[in-house]
């Protein structure tokens, strides 16, 4: 087991298909000290319970607009752990206005990863993704096939494509990333925190992740 020296609050960003989630889940692995937080669950389960926020949203929600950055960064502090504790914080901050709002805040982001993936890579993922609905498993006809072709491994039921996963729609959803995300890049690496990966593959990418984790946060084995 591995620990780490202080706390590491970390925040992954990279366009659609770049395995954001696949490199958290594999960190989470090597690192069980860091928790994963969703902003999508903080928000989910806000609505579900009924709290104040949770029924402010639910009304944006409802009407099919966006809920404020406002409310959003209310319910993220709401839910974060104290500032000595290790996370990673999935799916917020997706915008620079968002990110000058959580670093107003008082939260301390300590460590954010860009994983640079080529487009071409991400757009051949997305024409080979298949996914199972009812658990959200994901497959890739490439590199991880499920064992009955078009089959979920766990229930046998059917795979399906997602709506969005048409190249020429993804490719707009790339080139609309570029353009909102630039600045959230520019503001992290003005803070110094940033630090960029280039890579194919997860398995390309996962070892100088750990490597820099290490070097950023001392990582001890026990």
């Amino acid at each position: 087991m591995a620990t780490l020296s202080r706390a590491a609050r970390i925040i992954m960003v990279g366009c659609p298909g770049a395995g954001k989630g696949t490199q958290t889940a594999r960190l989470l692995g090597h690192l069980p000290d860091i928790k994963a937080i969703s902003s999508g669950d903080i928000l989910r389960d806000n609505v579900a319970r009924g709290t104040d926020i949770g029924k402010q949203a639910s009304t944006y929600m409802s009407a099919g607009t966006l809920v404020p950055d406002s409310l959003i960064v209310k319910l993220i502090l709401g839910s974060l752990p104290p500032q000595t504790s290790s996370y990673i914080l999935d799916g917020f901050p997706r915008t620079r206005p968002q990110a000058e709002a959580l670093s107003d805040a008082g939260v301390d982001v300590n460590f954010v990863v860009n994983l640079d993936v080529p487009h071409s890579v991400i757009l051949d993922r997305i024409a080979n993704r298949w996914v199972h609905p009812g658990s959200g498993r994901v497959y890739n006809l490439t590199y991880s096939p499920p064992k009955v072709h078009g089959k979920d491994d766990i229930t046998g039921e059917p795979l399906v494509r997602r709506v969005d996963d048409d190249p020429e729609t993804f490719k707009v959803r790339l080139e609309k990333y570029e353009e909102k995300t630039g600045p959230l890049i520019d503001f992290y690496r003005q803070k110094g925190v940033l630090w960029t990966v280039q890579g194919r593959t997860s398995d390309e990418i996962m070892p100088k992740l750990l490597e820099e984790v290490n070097r950023r946060f001392a990582v001890i084995s026990k």
